[in-house]
């Protein structure tokens, strides 16, 4: 039975203990999927790793995410949402687990591809969970507790995995990792997370091409891209920058690289409440969850000067402010697709966007790692960063143009 036939007296626990359960789930995903950047110095020096290499190591994650979320959405609609997370769970912990006994380029880039098939699950059964069980005005919260999660990974990941590298090396810190996040598991077979949430809405499913026809779809992809590269550039390469170029130990690094990701944490947090309170005063709700967006992403652009200025100082400093700007934006950035596509789309509308615009995951490790080697600095690299922000921007609040949620046209069967 879904969620929503449930009496209303013990219904909100039980809806907001599912979304701390997928809030975990997202904050495991991002710890392994940053762990690459925790380890990159030492085991660029270990396997004799040039910066391209990395680069595209870092990368390799993202071509299978990206492709597989086009699948994803798919799956949401017509099987077993709590399964699908499971065992994509299961499936990229093994593989963080199995990185620590690799030797080889080949094997590791596979292993990374690995990865990322797995994490796809993630986000399209988060956005079908909360869309049907949420309404407008709580959503915002809901999707800022898994947003803050993700931002929460690279902070749990980089103090805590910094640590534990900079004591025990970085393959304990793959298989540490891997191991422990196993315990998931049973908590979340154990809930009633998604069960059947997936699909008595199949049979009225949106097409995909229906999506697709929309300019305000394009205009959430290519925001989508311009939010992730910015995020992505800070997770692949802030550890390498700060230990080879700000000459941080690895453990002052665990400490101060973890900050800006705490930041954004706290920011997604206290925007995603600032919305809802401002939507339930009465406000449009696209309207509320693009000027979040917009914003966040503009003042993002305050990363441009931080490969220029020479005080280590001021160079943190301003990467926490973007880092707190960008954590404004992206605790609205799934609430908004939620309420433009519904209930009906969402898990589709959530698949396509996290497919084209996590691209970004493919371009910001592998052409920051080209600038780096070529140029042999990262000024344009953080300048590339924020020019990428714009660009988010632009997506949401120039090519997003509509503001009203979405009236489907078609009931057809996707089959």
């Amino acid at each position: 039975m879904p969620l929503t036939k449930h009496p209303a007296n013990w219904l909100a626990p039980l809806r907001w203990s599912i979304v701390v359960l997928l809030a975990l789930s997202v904050l495991i995903s991002y710890v392994d999927r940053g762990n690459l950047s925790l380890a990159a110095s030492p085991m660029s020096a270990e396997l004799n790793l040039s910066p391209s290499e990395m680069g595209r190591l870092l990368s390799a994650f993202f071509w299978t995410y990206a492709a597989s979320q086009l699948f994803a959405g798919w799956l949401m609609d017509r099987f077993d949402v709590r399964r699908l997370l499971g065992y994509g769970f299961l499936g990229w912990t093994l593989a963080t687990a199995a990185t620590a006994f690799v030797s080889s380029f080949g094997l590791l880039f596979a292993l990374r591809m690995a990865l990322g098939l797995g994490e796809s699950v993630a986000y399209p059964a988060a956005a079908k969970i909360i869309s049907n069980e949420f309404p407008e005005h709580k959503r915002g919260f809901a999707n800022a507790m898994v947003d803050a999660s993700a931002k929460l990974g690279p902070a749990v990941g980089t103090f805590l995995g910094g640590l534990l590298m900079a004591r025990f090396g970085w393959r304990m810190l793959f298989l540490a990792l891997g191991v422990g996040g196993l315990a998931w598991l049973p908590f979340w077979f154990a809930s009633k997370g998604g069960n059947e949430q997936a699909d008595r809405s199949a049979e009225r499913a949106v097409p995909a091409t229906e999506i697709l026809r929309l300019r305000t779809a394009w205009g959430t992809f290519i925001g989508l891209f311009g939010l992730n590269y910015t995020i992505y550039f800070l997770i692949s390469w802030l550890p390498y920058y700060l230990v080879r170029v700000r000459h941080f130990s690895d453990v002052r690094m665990a400490i101060v690289g973890s900050l800006p990701f705490w930041g954004m944490a706290a920011a997604s947090l206290l925007s995603g409440r600032l919305s809802d309170a401002w939507i339930a005063r009465g406000a449009d709700a696209v309207r509320v969850r693009k000027t979040f967006l917009v914003v966040g992403l503009m003042m993002s652009t305050l990363l441009i000067p931080v490969g220029m200025v020479d005080s280590v100082n001021l160079a943190m400093g301003l990467i926490l402010v973007a880092s707190l700007s960008y954590g404004a934006a992206s605790s609205n950035l799934w609430a908004f697709t939620q309420t433009l596509a519904g209930p009906r789309a969402a898990g589709k509308w959530t698949g396509l966007e996290n497919a084209l615009g996590n691209l970004a995951g493919v371009a910001a490790p592998w052409l920051t790692g080209v600038i780096v080697e070529r140029t042999g600095s990262f000024v344009m690299a953080f300048v590339a960063a924020a020019l990428m922000a714009v660009m988010g921007a632009v997506g949401f609040g120039w090519i997003a143009r509509g503001v009203e949620a979405q009236r489907w046209e078609s009931s057809i069967v996707e089959l």
